[in-house]
């Protein structure tokens, strides 16, 4: 493919483009390996509008972000595409349908959810929802540890985080640092783990593709950089002011803002990595909403399109709604909005500044290495994710309660019906939730 062959709006229509955008709002279930999926199938194999290996780059660049891995990779092949408007376009199309279809589901689940027929429902979906993250687990390790140093590095991270209560964030540090200092002892140990098949058919054919450089909106200057950068800090600074002016520093709104913006800041590794950490501040820090709430709120999230870490809107959602404010339904719409927009705001961010950089860095093992690190140590953080829903859905009422054994028993189906089936996690749902409604029924 010759130079000539880089991108251009002509080549890929932004009205395409846009028409691309908003249907993947709406059709992206699955979690993110589901919504990863999706795009490249749709962008890579079957439009051709980005090789294998750029679409790949773009992934390892927002696997290391702290933040939505699915959303930012739309951002970023957004910006890609066209620019600015582009990125922004395509993230906000990724989150838009999932926020009003997620904040809707909240509002029916506090308002009906004492209903017999609905705590049945959702005793059979909460250990299917124990079986979708141990398969997440399951799936990514099996991708991603490739070798004894990243296994090694796995169960260090579960080790840390489970037993000897290391923060999150610190464990990424720690990992990406380990990865950064054994790719001299021996880089082959992280270059096997990034290897991908792919077609080359389809990289020559890719409109953008291995050797089309970069668009000029894509070239780093630092006026592009710093001109970005503070634009979005000032955003960021301008709707946190407004929130603490108008309802007062200390009103849930302002919490939120400042709790969602840290998390945006400090959580890698996608969304089944964030909920640890979500579920600590939303729980056990401020209250806003219980523990067997927060697994109800990723059941629901698991049903809708859009990323995983929308639970954040359910999250704001019920904590807005119990508030004990004038208006519950009017506090919880704002609520779901602020924890929404204060957790994509960085991600947005993160694209549109850093994206110049990162079209630099293709093929450099300085950057991959210490991004299977973070990857290697993510398994074991989702792992222990498991285990903690694991103890909320078969002891509900803690150890010295018995243990709930029908749950058990849906969880290995559920988690059988995905390993062996490759049911659809939809599909999966419904009929776990039919299941624990015909449990109830019985006894």
């Amino acid at each position: 493919m010759s130079s000539k062959a880089h991108l251009d709006k002509k080549q890929i229509p932004f009205i395409q483009a846009l028409k691309f955008w908003l249907k993947l709002g709406f059709i992206s279930f699955g979690g993110p390996a589901g919504q990863i999926s999706i795009m490249h199938e749709e962008l890579v194999e079957r439009r051709r509008w980005i090789s294998d290996k750029r679409f790949l780059h773009a992934l390892n660049y927002t696997m290391l972000l702290p933040g939505p891995e699915a959303q930012q990779l739309a951002t970023y092949i957004g910006w890609l595409m066209h620019g600015v408007r582009g990125g922004i376009i395509a993230g906000l199309l990724f989150v838009l349908p999932s926020f009003f279809i997620l904040s809707i589901l909240a509002w029916l689940y506090l308002t009906y959810g004492d209903l017999p027929l609905v705590q049945g429902i959702l005793y059979g979906v909460k250990p299917a929802v124990v079986a979708i993250v141990l398969f997440a687990a399951f799936r990514i390790g099996k991708n991603v540890l490739k070798n004894p140093v990243l296994w090694l590095l796995a169960g260090l991270a579960f080790i840390s985080i489970a037993i000897l209560k290391v923060p999150f964030p610190y464990i990424v540090l720690g990992a990406g640092l380990m990865g950064w200092i054994l790719r001299h002892v021996k880089s082959e140990w992280f270059i096997a783990a990034q290897q991908h098949h792919s077609s080359g058919e389809l990289i020559a054919d890719a409109i953008i593709g291995d050797q089309s450089p970069p668009p000029p909106h894509a070239e780093f200057t630092w006026a592009r950089f710093l001109i970005h950068g503070l634009m979005g800090l000032l955003l960021i600074i301008f709707l946190f002011v407004g929130l603490s002016m108008a309802f007062g520093w200390q009103s849930v709104f302002s919490q939120m803002a400042l709790f969602f913006t840290k998390a945006a800041l400090v959580t890698f590794g996608g969304a089944y990595a964030v909920l640890p950490y979500v579920h600590q501040g939303g729980v056990e820090v401020y209250g806003w909403l219980t523990s067997p709430q927060m697994i109800d709120g990723l059941a629901l999230g698991e049903t809708t399109p859009g990323p995983l870490i929308m639970i954040v809107a359910f999250v704001g959602f019920v904590g807005g709604w119990t508030a004990e404010l004038t208006n519950a339904v009017s506090a919880a719409w704002l609520a779901a909005a602020v924890a929404t927009v204060f957790t994509f705001l960085p991600s947005f961010l993160f694209i549109l500044v850093g994206g110049p950089l990162v079209e630099k860095t293709r093929d450099d093992i300085k950057f991959t290495a210490p991004l299977t690190a973070i990857t290697a140590a993510v398994v074991g953080v989702i792992l222990n994710l498991a285990l903690f829903f694991s103890i909320h859905t078969f002891w509900p009422v803690g150890f010295d309660g018995n243990l709930e054994w029908a749950a058990v028993v849906l969880a290995v189906i559920a988690f059988f019906a995905l390993y062996r089936l490759k049911m659809d996690v939809i599909i999966l749902i419904v009929l776990s939730g039919l299941m624990g409604l015909m449990h109830q029924l019985i006894i």
